[in-house]
């Protein structure tokens, strides 16, 4: 499978760190909390969290705290398929490809559910034929866009000569929820918005991306250590301080069953804890996932695509690279690219 174009998308307000303290320490949801919990949201905003900003669909994410589900399914059902399909049309711009030669599209998301999907949504926006395959990808969590993009080679490989689109998008504001579990309250000071939107196919080409090699790791009995639960109806992230141990642990397994050597390792952000244990296990230097982090916060599945493009846009002699994201389940993935050089 070949990667033709690859862009993101993110909402237009974004907010510094220090500006999030503001409206949370502001909001009465945060005011009600236990002193030790608003003492510990305060360090990490105020602290060095490796995040510059974040992106949110709204201009006042603080509304978030206090909103019914039913508001926050409805904010999803308006706010993802607007920067899925913001993101997948600079794509295609960038493929010269147009919506109408998409025959497939695949999303993933974790921080809402609709029914149609997502899928339905964007396909309708963008103007793709009737008979374009749809398939939502939900439940993944933050290491989603590795499994989605295995699920478009398999498309491309049982449909020679067709062209796939896959959007990773998360609306985690969405899932913005507060109370006293210091799990709950570090994922409320590290997540963001955001999309990353790519086209594939199966024609090689000179100076062509191919991806290939995936592998998985799947941990059920690690399952508590991070996954959403419900909470009154909202979506609620469950996070233990292991997991960057874990996440680092995991990710050491894959590396082992890689087939080349990479120029460049491309991770999921995690969060500041969680790329310094991968840094200190592997003795890699992450730059493009740290930017990804400073600049974006954790947009969960995305991320790891954002890294890419990131590391793409640099236009290094690059001929390798290894991906790799995790998350709930507690799953772990990767798979590898390599680049098809140009002719002297």
């Amino acid at each position: 499978m070949f990667l033709e174009s690859i862009a993101s998308a993110f909402p237009p307000s974004s907010f510094t760190q220090a500006e999030c303290y503001e409206f949370s320490a502001a909001s009465r949801s945060v005011q009600e909390l236990q002193t030790r919990s608003q003492t510990l949201l305060q360090r990490i905003l105020l602290g060095d969290s490796g995040i510059q900003k974040r992106h949110f669909s709204t201009k006042n994410p603080a509304d978030i705290f206090s909103a019914s589900a039913q508001d926050l399914n409805e904010y999803f059902e308006k706010e993802a398929p607007r920067v899925s399909s913001e993101a997948l049309t600079k794509a295609l711009k960038s493929a010269g490809v147009s919506a109408v030669e998409i025959d497939a599209l695949i999303i993933c998301t974790c921080t809402g559910y609709l029914c149609p999907g997502l899928t339905s949504y964007v396909a309708e926006e963008l103007g793709m034929q009737d008979g374009v395959f749809l398939q939502d990808l939900v439940g993944l969590g933050c290491g989603a866009a590795i499994p989605m993009m295995r699920a478009a080679q398999g498309f491309l490989a049982a449909n020679p000569g067709t062209k796939v689109a896959t959007v990773a998008v998360e609306l985690c504001s969405a899932a913005l929820f507060v109370s006293d579990d210091p799990g709950v309250l570090i994922s409320l000071c590290l997540f963001g918005d955001g999309a990353s939107a790519a086209v594939w196919s199966d024609e090689p080409g000179e100076d062509k991306w191919e991806v290939g090699h995936f592998e998985t790791l799947h941990l059920p009995q690690e399952r508590e250590k991070i996954r959403f639960v419900n909470g009154g109806g909202k979506l609620q992230n469950k996070l233990h301080r292991t997991v960057p141990k874990l996440a680092a642990e995991a990710v050491e397994v894959l590396w082992e069953r890689r087939r080349g050597e990479p120029d460049c390792v491309l991770s999921h952000t995690g969060g500041r804890d969680v790329i310094e244990a991968l840094e200190a296990k592997m003795s890699w230097e992450l730059s493009e996932t740290r930017r990804v982090l400073s600049d974006y916060g954790n947009c969960s599945s995305p991320c790891v695509l954002f890294a890419l493009e990131d590391r793409l846009a640099q236009q290094k002699d690059d001929t390798n690279y290894w991906l790799t994201s995790f998350g709930a389940g507690f799953a772990a993935h990767s798979c590898e690219m390599w680049r098809s050089l140009s002719s002297e």
